[in-house]
């Protein structure tokens, strides 16, 4: 369970990423709306998720998972320029992402 509720914080976390940049500043009401509920539920799923997942491992598929979202979405909006390299980096991103979850022997 706590690996599905660190999956939603990190989609949680691309979420806020995306609502805070659009937010102006936090000067336009709704993206700043989005940021702060975004933030905050991501926030306590990372940390539930973290009674069982070691930090190191819990902390870095947070912001891989909220990091490849963001750019991923960004790429599909058109506000980043889509390359082959970017992707190529996107896949080796995610591919640590799931190799530290194969290798989590959860806390000790």
């Amino acid at each position: 369970m706590s690996w599905i509720i660190l999956i939603v914080s990190g989609v949680l976390e691309a979420v806020w990423a995306t609502a805070l940049g659009k937010s102006e500043g936090l000067t336009k009401l709704w993206p700043s709306v989005i940021f702060f509920v975004g933030l905050a539920l991501s926030m306590v799923g990372l940390a539930y998720a973290m009674k069982d997942i070691p930090t190191g491992t819990a902390y870095a598929v947070w912001v891989g998972i909220g990091a490849s979202l963001t750019v991923i979405w960004a790429m599909i909006t058109g506000d980043t320029e889509v390359s082959w390299l970017r992707i190529l980096l996107l896949m080796g991103l995610v591919g640590c992402i799931v190799g530290l979850k194969l290798i989590d022997t959860g806390h000790e």
